[in-house]
């Protein structure tokens, strides 16, 4: 059995992509996957590295210590599915003190000799789906970070076997219908993730 771990990172339960977090929970369940559902701002994490984390952040050992709960969820996945908006041309605060607190030396990489080597290598699947507020014009001159962190350093630590990155673009001017297809669309991606 898949074991997926779904990061969402969106305060509001009634926005788009609260539909979107729901539709991709369900759709992976539907195929009997096992969900690990970790909504990040229900679950109160604290995305601010403190001084003594970035410290200890080498330390394989006392840098996981503060975080231990969720990188044990991260080591157990065998796939991992991020919903996230882009705000400001990148992730919410949430996502990225996650990925800063958590993707840790031990963790998601190792050093060895100056460079930095995959250590999540039992993650097979990764997708993000998420939103953007302008079009991909727009973020392609910004040179689009969440996409290239996505699929450059997260996939750099994994290299999964199967990689989706599902964006709805100009979702200041998405129509219904429009919102409407980017559900289905998600949807038929999670069946053949």
């Amino acid at each position: 059995m898949t074991r997926a771990l779904v990061l969402f990172a969106h305060p509001c339960e009634e926005s788009f992509s609260s539909a979107l977090h729901t539709t991709v929970v369900d759709r992976l369940r539907a195929r009997n996957w096992e969900v690990d559902d970790c909504d990040l701002n229900a679950e109160g994490f604290n995305p601010v590295l403190s001084n003594a984390e970035r410290r200890d952040y080498h330390e394989v050992g006392p840098n996981i210590a503060p975080v231990a709960d969720y990188v044990a969820r991260v080591r157990a996945a065998d796939a991992l599915v991020m919903v996230f908006p882009v705000w400001n041309f990148g992730y919410p605060a949430i996502l990225k003190g996650f990925l800063d607190r958590v993707f840790l030396p031990g963790v998601s990489f190792r050093l060895e000799n100056g460079k930095v080597r995959p250590n999540l290598t039992q993650i097979k699947k990764l997708a993000a789906v998420t939103t953007y507020g302008g079009t991909r014009l727009r973020a392609r001159l910004c040179g689009d970070p969440p996409r290239k962190c996505v699929t450059r350093a997260v996939w750099h630590v994994c290299r999964p076997e199967k990689m989706r990155y599902l964006a709805l673009y100009d979702m200041n001017r998405a129509t219904q219908q429009k919102r409407a297809a980017f559900l289905t669309r998600v949807s038929q991606e999670m069946e053949a993730l």
